[in-house]
């Protein structure tokens, strides 16, 4: 058996790699103690916590026990994780967004024909990530899902209205009015 505070760091690193609620009696066999051992030592760790008011408490479901942010501290982790994560995206899911961005309403038949490649992925991806919706069905044959750029699009490359797209250059390969659009991502 080990000295407490090895217990309790041991049980510290255990539900802090879990992340999730652990069963208390999962907790105490990895631990290689008796589950009255790991809810004294428990209980001793959810009074440091309450007492030292740190940023996370020991919270208890039934048989779980789990690591979790204090409540008390949870307008500054709000304040940090706001502004919404960037992620990349792919070339191709760039090509796709910027043909529904200027061509929108389109369906993703027209976005395939204007790619030359299929573009399921790209769409779906784009959906999921709110940057683009759907915004009606068009009048033809199947009445495909018609595209359009959201809010989520104009947030995330700096724009206030679609009319702040850079504009397109001509087919002819010439500019028209400023430079090449390029979605800055």
């Amino acid at each position: 058996m080990c000295e407490e505070g090895s217990l309790k760091g041991r049980i510290e690193a255990i539900l802090f790699v879990a992340g999730e609620a652990v069963l208390v009696g999962e907790l105490a066999r990895a631990l290689e103690i008796t589950t009255d051992e790991l809810e004294m030592a428990l209980n001793e760790l959810r009074d440091e916590y309450d007492f030292a008011q740190r940023g996370f408490c020991l919270k208890r479901f039934g048989q779980h026990v789990q690591l979790a942010t204090r409540a008390l501290y949870s307008t500054d982790v709000v304040r940090l994780l706001q502004p919404v994560q960037r992620q990349s995206l792919s070339q191709a899911v760039m090509e796709t967004l910027a043909v529904v961005a200027y061509r929108q309403p389109v369906t993703k038949a027209e976005v395939e024909q204007i790619r030359g490649v299929k573009c399921d992925y790209s769409i779906h991806s784009l959906v999921t990530k709110n940057l683009i919706t759907e915004v009606g069905r068009k009048d033809t044959l199947g009445r495909p899902i018609l595209y359009g750029t959201t809010e989520e699009f104009l947030s995330h490359f700096g724009l206030e209205a679609l009319e702040d797209l850079p504009p397109m250059p001509d087919v002819s390969g010439e500019q028209s009015d400023g430079p090449v659009p390029e979605l800055v991502n």
